[in-house]
C-alpha cells in the first residue's frame, strides 16, 4: 500500500510540535508493516526538498500557506500512485475531496473555533472562523481520526457523524519511571509547550504570581521557545510584578533535557485554549509530576481528573493557583497521584496505538 500525508509541517520543521511527532510514529509503523509512506510538507529555512526519514519520504514545497495549494498540484503529478491520502487538518484542510478520488484519512488534532482569534490577527482570524464551518460539509462522507473523545464531541457539532470518527489517544516515546524521583527541595511549578498565547503561558504566570502568595520560595519554569518578542514582553510583565527572579525560561531544550526538568519539578500548569491531547501531560505524568489544567478539549482527555491531576471547573487563574497549591500541600494526595500518573503513562503504548492507526487504513 502507498500513503500520503498532507501537513504543513514536518519533525525537522523548528516549529512543528506534538502533532508532527504522533504522525511520524504512526508513520513509522506503517512503514514497518511493509507500506510505502510519503509526507508532503513546507519548506523551512535550510531545508532539503527531497530526503528519507526513518523510511518516509520527506518532500517539500512552498511555505506554510502556499504549500496548501502546491499539494493538489503534487498529488496531481504523482501519477495517482497513492492508494490512501492522509489529509492533517491544522485549521485549515488540504481539501482533498476536491481533487482527490482515493480513499481519505481527516487526521485533525483539534477543532480549531476560538484558535484563529489567538493565533491570527484580523481579519484572518474572522475569515478562519467562517472558514471552517463550511470545509467541515465538504468532509461530512471522510473518516475522521484524532486524538481525544472530547474532539470527536466538536466534530459531532460540526457536523460530522460519529460513526464516522475514531479516537487514538497518543502515547509517549520515553519509558515511565519505576519509582518515585526526588523532587527540588523548593516548591516547582513547570509550563512545558510553545510560548504562544494560546498556549496559555501569560494564564500561567498570573497564577505563579498568585500561588507565591500562599508559597513564598515557589519556582516557576518555562520550556519551550516562541517569538523573541513575546518572550521579552512576558519577561517585562514578570520584572512588573516583581516575580522575576523566581521565574527560569529554559527555552527550547532537548528530550533529555525536558524529561529531567519534568522529572525534577512537582506540577505541571497547563491553561492552553484548547489541545488535541495533551502530550506533554502524559510525558510529565511519565515523570510521576501531576498536572492541574484547564478544562478544555484535549487536556480534560489526558488528565484523569482526581487521580492524576485536576480539571479545573472553572478556568481562571486563580482557581488554577488555588488548585496547585492545594495540591503541592496536601502530600498524601499529592503521593497518590504521582503513583496513579505513572500507571497512567505506562498504560498507552504505542503498539496498541498504531494497530488502532493500521486497522484504521486496512479498513478503508
Amino acid at each position: 500500500m502507498n500513503i500520503l500525508i498532507l501537513n504543513w509541517r514536518d519533525p525537522k520543521n523548528p516549529k512543528s510540535g506534538g502533532a508532527e511527532v504522533v504522525t511520524m510514529d504512526h508513520a513509522k509503523a506503517w512503514v514497518k508493516k511493509g507500506y510505502t509512506v510519503t509526507w508532503f510538507t513546507s519548506k523551512f529555512k535550510n531545508a532539503k526538498v527531497v530526503e528519507k526519514i526513518d523510511g518516509i519520504n520527506i518532500v517539500r514545497g512552498g511555505n506554510f500557506i502556499t504549500v496548501y495549494l502546491l499539494a493538489p498540484i503534487f498529488y496531481i503529478f504523482s501519477g495517482n500512485k497513492f492508494d490512501i491520502v492522509v489529509d492533517e487538518i491544522h485549521g485549515l484542510p488540504f481539501f482533498t475531496p476536491l481533487y482527490v478520488r482515493k480513499p481519505k484519512i481527516a487526521f485533525i488534532h483539534e477543532v480549531a473555533d476560538e484558535i484563529w482569534d489567538y493565533m491570527f490577527p484580523f481579519p484572518i482570524n474572522k475569515l478562519g472562523r467562517m472558514i471552517e464551518p463550511l470545509y467541515f460539509r465538504l468532509y461530512g462522507n471522510v473518516r475522521f481520526w484524532t486524538d481525544a473523545n472530547s474532539t470527536i464531541d466538536e466534530l459531532v457539532g460540526k457536523g460530522i457523524s460519529r460513526k464516522n470518527c475514531i479516537a487514538i489517544n497518543c502515547p509517549i516515546g520515553n519509558k515511565a519511571l519505576v519509582k518515585l524521583p526526588i523532587k527540588e527541595m523548593l516548591p516547582t511549578f513547570i509550563f512545558v509547550s510553545r510560548v504562544v498565547k494560546m498556549k496559555g503561558i501569560e494564564e500561567v504566570i498570573r497564577a505563579f504570581f498568585y500561588i507565591l502568595r500562599d508559597i513564598k520560595d515557589a519556582r516557576l519554569w518555562i520550556v519551550g521557545d516562541g517569538d523573541l518578542k513575546y518572550v521579552e514582553e512576558l519577561k517585562e510583565t514578570m520584572r512588573s510584578f516583581s516575580i522575576a527572579p523566581k521565574v527560569n525560561f529554559f527555552g527550547r531544550v532537548s528530550e533529555e533535557k525536558k524529561l529531567e526538568l519534568m522529572r525534577k519539578a512537582h506540577i505541571l500548569l497547563h491553561a492552553s485554549v484548547k489541545e488535541g491531547w495533551g502530550l506533554v501531560i502524559i510525558e510529565a505524568a511519565s515523570q510521576a509530576t501531576p498536572s492541574v489544567v484547564y478544562n478544555v478539549s484535549g487536556l480534560r482527555d489526558s488528565v484523569k481528573n482526581g487521580k492524576t491531576g485536576i480539571i479545573l471547573k472553572e478556568n481562571t487563574s486563580k482557581e488554577l493557583a488555588k488548585q496547585a497549591v492545594g495540591l503541592i500541600k496536601n502530600k498524601k494526595q499529592y503521593t497518590t497521584y504521582q503513583k496513579n500518573a505513572l500507571i497512567w503513562a505506562k498504560s498507552l503504548t504505542w503498539k496498541d496505538a498504531t494497530e488502532k492507526s493500521l486497522k484504521l487504513i486496512d479498513s478503508l
